[in-house]
């Protein structure tokens, strides 16, 4: 039973496959589409609410200290999936690095790792957009009314499973939908509509930040760092570093990237510029807009949902249109996430389907869209099902608990590919070697403790779950087993 579960793909195979242009996706994407579908992925909800939580109640003006931290973090990762991204140019990002460093079993782990956090991250943000659309229709003069506009079932701690008197989520699955048919539909008409949503939300966190520096007070910035309250976590360093955990959050989707590797033009070039590109100017926007918060108002403000409207109201009531611009740009903010996550995932079924894991229906290209249609729509209608029946806000953890094992893998796989197969032309090469993957891993393995107990029940109900469909299905409909065996 577990003769091939180590089993690899080699490199060769996979050049070969990537270099198949008449029946695989179309190359059409450049660095600044790459760039802008990076700070797609990554600007979302996490940056709109959870720099407000970080700086109330951890780091306070420090938050943007907690921001380089969570940086700095990210970007050990970033350095290893750029390495691998311009070394192996194909479609399934991290779950195919795994299967040449690690083996087919890994390979598969690494793929449910991934439809953690793209599957459940879209579906998330989804129900966060149907909110912030409903809070500004409503703002218009027109009400949705709620037994359309919120999940049926509702859960807590305390109480368990429920129902809210409402029928279903109507919005989020509307704009799942929408996200959906149009990444089936191509992946140029997909990132150009993304580049719009970009240009946007970054245009008004410009706006935002421009207006707001005349506002800061720099009364409002002292104790830059708030003494520590005697609870670990709560102000002083320990906060800074509590901090840095909450808003990692806001930086997760620059590795969706390196799902669209196939469609690259150049990407041995544009791939690590577009992961390293997306994240370096996120952390400069952040860390631009932490400033402008905790200038404009006290931290102690700031634990709100919307802590960016907190500080645009501190303006000035000469500044109301401003909030209407803002909440149009969260709402850009949300579409772009779950577009792209959207794609990423239905590109990580496509590239699994390829390797017999998945079945082929997964792995089939549209004649004329040159996408992978039916993984695409899969994926759009398991995302509308969740979004529009069930709480995924209580799956937001779990979510990041799937990055994080990713982005552990990712960088352990540098470590591996490097001792096992130095001699491969590597057309990006991660900096300090070995330290910067080593310190990746230990990095992410430090965030994954600190969650959560029932977190770490939900991984191993979901890795129980996929090891049971691997041993039932995948292992014996997969192309390099069969071969072995032949």
């Amino acid at each position: 039973m577990f003769k091939g579960l180590f089993a690899k793909k080699t490199l060769d195979s996979i050049l070969l496959e990537a270099s198949d242009t008449t029946n695989g996706l179309k190359r059409t994407l450049g660095p600044t589409s790459l760039i802008a579908i990076g700070i797609g992925a990554i600007i979302g909800a996490g940056f709109f609410v959870l720099t407000g939580d970080a700086a109330a109640n951890a780091a306070g003006p420090a938050v943007i200290l907690s921001f380089v931290v969570a940086a700095i973090v990210c970007s050990f990762a970033a350095l290893c999936y750029a390495e691998f991204a311009s070394l192996i140019p194909i479609a399934g990002s991290a779950y195919t690095y795994a299967y040449v460093a690690m083996g087919e079993f890994f390979a598969w782990i690494m793929g449910i790792a991934l439809t953690i956090e793209y599957l459940f991250a879209f579906s998330t943000v989804a129900v966060g957009w149907s909110a912030y659309f409903s809070s500004f229709m409503r703002d218009c003069g027109i009400d949705i009314p709620a037994f359309f506009a919120k999940a049926p079932l509702a859960h807590s701690e305390q109480m368990g499973w429920m129902q809210t008197g409402s029928a279903i989520n109507l919005p989020a699955m509307i704009i799942i939908c929408l996200l959906g048919l149009l990444a089936a539909r191509g992946v140029q008409t997909a990132t150009a509509l993304n580049n719009i949503l970009v240009y946007v939300k970054v245009g008004v966190i410009f706006l935002f930040i421009a207006c707001g520096l005349v506002y800061v007070n720099t009364d409002n910035l002292v104790p830059f760092i708030p003494p520590n309250t005697g609870v670990v976590g709560e102000f002083g360093f320990s906060g800074i570093l509590r901090g840095a955990g909450i808003v990692f959050f806001a930086f997760l989707g620059f590795d969706t990237v390196s799902t669209l590797a196939q469609e690259s033009k150049n990407p041995q070039k544009d791939m690590p510029i577009g992961m390293l590109g997306s994240l370096l100017i996120c952390t400069l926007l952040y860390i631009l807009c932490g400033l402008v918060l905790t200038g404009v108002v006290s931290y102690t403000a700031l634990g709100v949902d919307d802590p960016i409207s907190v500080a645009v109201s501190a303006f000035g009531p000469h500044f109301w249109w401003l909030k209407y611009v803002t909440n149009v740009a969260i709402l850009c903010g949300l579409t772009s996430v779950i577009l792209v996550m959207l794609m990423g995932q239905a590109r990580v079924f496509y590239t699994m389907a390829q390797d017999g894991l998945l079945p082929k229906a997964f792995g089939k290209i549209h004649p004329q869209f040159r996408t992978p249609f039916f993984a695409t729509i899969i994926v759009t209608v398991a995302g509308m099902s969740m979004a529009g029946f069930f709480p995924i806000g209580i799956l937001g953890k779990l979510t990041s608990m799937g990055a994080l094992l990713a982005f552990g893998m990712v960088c352990l796989g540098v470590l591996i590919l490097r001792i096992t197969q130095p001699g491969l032309h590597r057309p990006f090469k991660t900096p300090l070697y070995p330290w910067v993957p080593l310190l990746g891993a230990l990095s992410c393995l430090t965030l994954m403790i600190s969650m959560p107990w029932v977190i770490w029940l939900q991984l191993f109900g979901f890795m129980v779950a996929g090891c049971a469909l691997y041993f039932l299905y995948s292992k014996r409909h997969s192309k390099i087993g069969n071969l072995n065996r032949n």
